[in-house]
């Protein structure tokens, strides 16, 4: 399997966010209203927004390439970017996205292990995340690789709201 990490730039817009749609549609699409798709898709995965979040320096995106595609893509955030405020020895993982077809090929583990590759080198204790309460097959994985829930928060889906179990593994 040839499998290879890159950080993502401002140059990588374009395929930042088509990548960014398409993923999260196809993740969430059965289990939410068009419209708030919609809403949510036209927010958070717009050119502004994501050249934003590409230029704040507490947040990365990396793409993993199967066989030189982009098929997913990892985005981390620490100290003031992070969607809550964990602290300043904390790694959020905000999203780990593979496209449908390239799933269960073992891509989300390389991105996973390139999140605690950062954490570690930035000398993080512990990384965290953010998983919808209905997500049980990611929720199992997660419980699988030593995460722990450790509390939930609000989550809006356009204009539902809905919640995500906060789960946290310590680092070595």
């Amino acid at each position: 399997m040839t499998v290879r990490i890159t950080r993502c730039n401002h140059e990588d817009l374009n395929i930042l966010q088509e990548i960014s749609i398409e993923t999260f549609n196809d993740t969430f699409k059965d289990q939410n209203s068009p419209e708030n798709m919609k809403v949510y898709r036209e927010s958070a995965f717009n050119s502004k927004q994501l050249a934003e979040e590409l230029s704040n320096i507490y947040t990365e995106f990396y793409f993993v390439f199967y066989h030189n595609e982009v098929v997913g893509y990892l985005k981390v955030n620490t100290n003031d970017a992070q969607s809550e405020e964990m602290g300043d020895e904390s790694l959020e993982i905000e999203r780990i996205y593979i496209k449908n077809k390239f799933q269960r090929h073992g891509l989300g583990k390389y991105l996973l292990n390139k999140a605690i590759e950062i954490a570690e080198e930035r000398n993080k204790k512990e990384i965290w995340l953010g998983v919808w309460e209905k997500n049980e097959n990611a929720i199992a994985f997660y419980k699988k690789i030593g995460f722990v829930k450790t509390g939930s928060h609000s989550f809006y889906m356009g204009d539902e709201e809905q919640i995500d179990f906060i789960m946290a593994k310590t680092l070595k």
